[in-house]
Formats: C-alpha cells, sequence, structure tokens
C-alpha cells in the first residue's frame, strides 16, 4: 500500500450563508505524504477536508486529483471520523470487510481483512465484539476498515480526540507508524500541536475564519519524531496560532 492521490486547490473558499469560513484557499497536497491541517477553532479545517473529499462542493475555486488510483483501490478518497462507527453487532473482522463486500468475492475479501487486520495489530481480535474493545482499539479497528479498501487518499478528522490522553499519546505512535508503513496520501485535521509535528510532512497553518493559509511548515519524512529539535517547530505552530485561538475562543464565549 503505496503511493497515492495528489490533491491541488486553487483558490477555494466556502461559505455557509452568510458565514464566510474559508477564503483563497491555494494548496498542494503531495502524493504519499502527511499533510496536518492546524488552526483555531472555527478556521474551518474540517470544511476544507470535506471538500477536499468532495462531501462539500466549494462556494469558490477548485480541487484537482493528480494521479491515478491502484487498480486495487476501491475508493480513492475514504475518511476516518472522530466517531468509531463500527456496527455492534459485527466482529472486528466483519466490521472490516464491511466496505469490500461489494466490490470483492469471499476469498479475496477474506484475505484482505486478514492483511489490514496484521498491518493495525488486530489479529488476535479478529472474533470479538466492538463492546469488548477499549476506545483506543475500536478506533484502531476504524483505521483498519479504512484501509481496507487501499485509498489513494486517506482523509482524518480529528480521529484520536475522543480519545482519553493516555491513550491517545500511545496509539499517536502507533498510527504514526502505521501510516508510514501504508505511505497513503494523507490529510489530518487536529488542534493537538504535538500530534502534529508527530506525524505531518507538511503542516499547513490556518488563519482564523475565514480560514487562509496562514503558513506552511514542513518537516523531513526522514528525520526522526523523537528528536528534541522539533519541539521548538511546536513552539512555533504555537505562536502562529496562539492570537487567533485566544480571538476564537472570546469569540466564542460571547455567544
Amino acid at each position: 500500500m503505496t503511493g497515492g492521490l495528489g490533491l491541488t486547490l486553487r483558490g477555494v473558499g466556502h461559505a455557509f450563508g452568510a458565514l464566510h469560513v474559508l477564503d483563497g484557499i491555494d494548496l498542494e497536497i503531495e502524493p504519499g505524504r502527511v499533510t496536518v491541517l492546524i488552526g483555531p477553532s472555527g478556521c474551518g479545517k474540517s470544511t476544507l477536508l470535506g471538500i477536499m473529499g468532495g462531501l462539500i462542493a466549494p462556494t469558490t475555486g477548485s480541487v484537482l486529483q493528480a494521479g491515478t488510483p491502484a487498480a486495487d483501490c476501491l475508493n480513492p478518497l475514504t475518511y476516518v471520523f472522530q466517531d468509531f462507527a463500527l456496527l455492534p453487532w459485527r466482529s472486528v473482522a466483519g466490521n472490516v470487510a464491511l466496505p469490500l463486500e461489494a466490490h470483492l468475492p469471499a476469498g479475496p475479501r477474506a484475505e484482505r481483512v486478514r492483511e489490514v487486520l496484521a498491518l493495525t495489530g488486530l489479529s488476535d481480535f479478529a472474533e470479538a465484539w466492538p463492546r469488548q474493545l477499549s476506545g483506543g482499539m475500536r478506533q484502531r479497528v476504524g483505521i483498519a476498515r479504512a484501509l481496507a479498501v487501499r485509498p489513494a487518499c486517506l482523509l482524518m478528522d480529528e480521529p484520536l480526540s475522543a480519545l482519553d490522553a493516555q491513550t491517545r499519546a500511545l496509539l499517536l505512535d502507533e498510527f504514526a507508524d502505521l501510516i508510514a508503513r501504508a505511505g497513503t496520501t494523507t490529510v489530518y485535521v487536529t488542534h493537538n500541536l504535538s500530534e502534529a509535528v508527530r506525524l505531518g510532512h507538511a503542516i499547513v497553518v490556518l488563519s482564523r475564519r475565514p480560514g487562509r493559509v496562514r503558513e506552511i511548515l514542513r518537516i523531513d519524512p526522514e528525520q526522526d519524531r523523537a528528536d528534541p529539535a522539533l519541539a521548538a517547530v511546536e513552539d512555533q505552530l504555537w505562536s502562529l496560532i496562539r492570537d487567533d485561538a485566544a480571538q476564537a475562543e472570546r469569540e466564542m464565549a460571547a455567544r
């Protein structure tokens, strides 16, 4: 599972009625890399992700795809949301198999399920029920289900935000390794600056609403993510969004 689509955004803007959310977004999502979107609350990160994935039509501008999905890709643009969204009456393997059932016969489907369960460290839990799993394990099943379709671009909207701090920290390391092994183009939305630095190759900083690209910080994919020097990148990110974040909080409190 390597490579993936690139995305080119040109002049993307969006409004919900009179509420202007995004303005003039020009952005290149590089194939096979992880692009992280950060910014203050309400800056349009999730809206921008929805536009990239075709769930929302932009008010202005366009999104173009570069590249061709691999022949075994069943869903080029695949989402992982905050909610685990597992079917409680299906086992782990059954949940992972769900998006494959309309596309693959039983034999190849079972083989692909086995493959992604091994990739995500879930092989021993194939027959477990969602109610028997911790929050972190359930979210891992959601990741496995997304990877089962061999996406060309994985769109992740704060997938760790519903977890407690300890589980989140442990799963973040697993996510980083998993995304690196899969090699899939990934766009990752988060409020958490540590997640951004741990995962991102390009970190896109959006301004307060209407969201605009304020700056893009790049991290060498080969750099050791345990390098203490990356703490300076996290500090730089905070300095870029601190004032906007404070203003956004004041605006929300005044409503």
